[in-house]
């Protein structure tokens, strides 16, 4: 919690839901950072009346933030001390009586706002903003959520499902002058100014410095008893061997982790097993498919306390997993989320490049029609139509229950594809999600000024909204999830190449594999496969349907008219002829088990119980 340097802001102390909290004060001595958090994760330091706190991973020291701190005598000062600090954390600023609040570009560091007997008051988790004021459920959020699932794009999907918690858009920071509480932009998207060879180095640079960044020296963890242990995905894709490999260059005793697929046509197997050959100095941990639980294994845990979580198939494996990498003593897990939104631009670059070079594009679009059966005269009239931002929103808005186009369409537009309501959404449903796209179309703006960048940081947004949630599943079993592709230097490296410039079908990932010469060896950077995962998901779905059609026989989003559990029992009872029912269930899944905890929530009240950040739920104070 973030409190301004008031009286105000020191009555409404007692109300933040923490048992044990720890409190940072400003200059004033009034609370300023009031919470619970680890011993490495939050550093500060203070010159004078100015103080800085950074929450999370940071290219600098404490003595190097103190230095930082020397150049701040007012607000305005911090822009430029602080220019050079991408990372991914929050970073707030306290300077005589200003307050200054920011999150990550990426938006995995988000920041939420609300009002608390008229006092502006801010958090990196909605929940505990909630806990504060009682909030209920905003339904027509929910009914956004359970309608359109993991096709609802930024900044949509950022609402908080919490009646009264305002999210920030990334790029701004939350500013208090006294009892006065404002938004400010403080980043904006870099000119995509870069070639292709001078950005591979920047982001091997980038991705080199993020892997290389420790919250504490190994003597302070050491001194606190604390495991020090870095672990990382291996799945044998680009993205998890190219932060393997980075990694073993400083911690040759790397423990890697993976699950083995029910799928016999998925190659990970072979690539994974080639990366752990060569990282011989490693530790490998594959765990064979008998002792994982299956997907959509536990239906009925909630996935998160916070906000509804989407991506549940497989959260009663993921827990597994983090417990067992802890059992080794990982305190930090690497994970290459991130990878596919920033190396894999979505088709929207062919917009610019076609009113550039022409006969580049068209050169892509045909390459691009043959590879993925677009069809091609259909793709030649989106390109010359993309419409504007707004009147994509009141398309989807407009189309929201009629049948889903086909898939054999590219997304060339503002968004990331069409949305659709699931068939189990009532008409009451989908009329209050209307509203909610209706509401969006008038107030979104572009995220950049070329489409291509535009689409690249509404995919990284989009996806983090669920990516620090996830986190919280390996927090509860106190690991870190670190994913150094959503670190924001890294996402400022790529967004300094032209998109065109590593994309096409010619090769996969080209930006990633060049930056990775060297490091990563030739025959794997050279994979062009992607791992499938459909008979892990086939198996799981068929031994646990029972189950999560049976937690929708006393449904809370059917008591509040949102969905039919008989259609989606009859529609689930069908043959699938694609994946997209079992993405809306498990968006359900999510929805549902959220709203049981939040009517829990609204039930015992913020005096018996709250959100930590370390788990979903622990003792308030009373």
């Amino acid at each position: 919690m973030v409190l301004p340097d008031t009286d105000a802001g020191t009555a409404v102390r007692p109300l933040v839901p923490f048992a044990k909290a720890q409190v940072i004060t400003h200059a004033s001595g009034r609370p300023w950072l009031v919470g619970a958090w680890r011993h490495d994760e939050v550093m500060t330091a203070s010159a004078g009346r100015a103080r800085l706190a950074v929450i999370g991973r940071c290219p600098v020291t404490v003595d190097q933030l103190g230095r930082l701190a020397t150049r701040i005598s007012r607000l305005s000062d911090v822009d430029q001390a602080v220019a050079g600090l991408l990372g991914s954390c929050h970073l707030v600023a306290s300077v005589d009586g200003q307050v200054r609040f920011q999150g990550s570009v990426s938006g995995l560091r988000r920041v939420f706002h609300t009002r608390v007997h008229g006092v502006r008051v801010a958090s990196d988790r909605s929940d505990v903003l909630a806990a504060m004021t009682g909030a209920g459920v905003d339904e027509e959020t929910l009914a956004l959520r359970v309608a359109c699932g993991l096709q609802l794009p930024y900044p949509a999907n950022a609402r908080s499902a919490w009646s009264g918690v305002g999210t920030l858009a990334p790029e701004n920071a939350l500013l208090w002058d006294v009892d006065r509480a404002r938004e400010d932009t403080w980043w904006r998207p870099p000119a995509p100014d870069r070639s292709a060879r001078d950005g591979a180095m920047a982001v091997r640079d980038a991705l080199t410095a993020v892997l290389k960044r420790s919250p504490l020296p190994e003597h302070r963890l050491k001194r606190l008893d604390l495991p020090n242990r870095l672990s990382a995905d291996l799945s044998g894709g680009l993205d998890s061997t190219s932060l393997c490999f980075l990694a073993a260059r400083g911690t040759p005793e790397l423990l890697t982790f993976r699950w083995s697929e029910a799928e016999a046509g998925n190659d990970d197997t072979v690539y994974a097993g080639l990366a752990a050959e060569l990282l011989d100095r490693a530790e490998h941990i594959v765990v064979p498919q008998h002792e994982l639980p299956e997907l959509f294994a536990d239906p009925e845990t909630a996935g998160a306390a916070e906000e509804p979580l989407s991506l549940t198939r497989a959260t009663a494996r993921i827990r597994w997993g983090a417990r067992r990498l802890a059992e080794h003593g990982s305190r930090r897990h690497l994970a290459g989320h991130g990878g596919d939104e920033l190396f894999s631009p979505m088709p929207s670059y062919l917009h610019q490049l076609l009113r550039r070079h022409p006969l580049t594009a068209l050169g892509h679009v045909r390459a691009q029609s043959a590879l993925k059966r677009w069809p091609l005269l259909r793709t030649l009239a989106g390109l010359a139509r993309p419409g504007t931002l707004a009147s994509w929103w009141h398309t989807q808005a407009d189309q929201l229950t009629l049948p889903r186009p086909p898939l054999r369409r590219p997304p060339l537009g503002w968004g990331l594809g069409p949305l659709r309501a699931a068939p189990w959404v009532t008409s009451q449903g989908a009329e209050l999600a209307r509203e909610a796209l209706r509401r969006t179309a008038e107030q979104a703006h572009p995220l950049a000024d070329d489409l291509a960048s535009h689409t690249m940081l509404l995919m990284i947004r989009s996806n983090t909204a669920g990516y620090r949630l996830l986190a919280r599943l390996y927090a509860d079993a106190g690991v870190e999830l670190d994913m150094p592709y959503l670190d924001d230097s890294v996402l400022d490296a790529v967004l300094r190449v032209p998109a065109h410039e590593h994309a096409g079908p010619w090769r996969y990932k080209p930006l990633l594999a060049d930056a990775m010469r060297g490091i990563v060896p030739a025959g794997l950077r050279a994979r062009t496969t992607k791992g499938d995962f459909g008979e892990d998901l086939r198996r799981g779905l068929r031994r646990n349907l029972p189950a999560v059609l049976g937690m929708f026989d006393h449904s809370e989003l059917a008591a509040l008219g949102l969905i039919d559990p008989g259609e989606l029992r009859r529609r689930l009872s069908l043959p699938q002829q694609d994946n997209t029912a079992v993405q809306a269930l498990e968006n359900l899944i999510g929805c549902e088990t959220w709203l049981r905890a939040a009517a829990c929530h609204s039930t015992t009240g913020a005096a018996s119980t709250s959100t930590s950040p370390h788990g979903n739920t622990a003792p308030t104070e009373v």
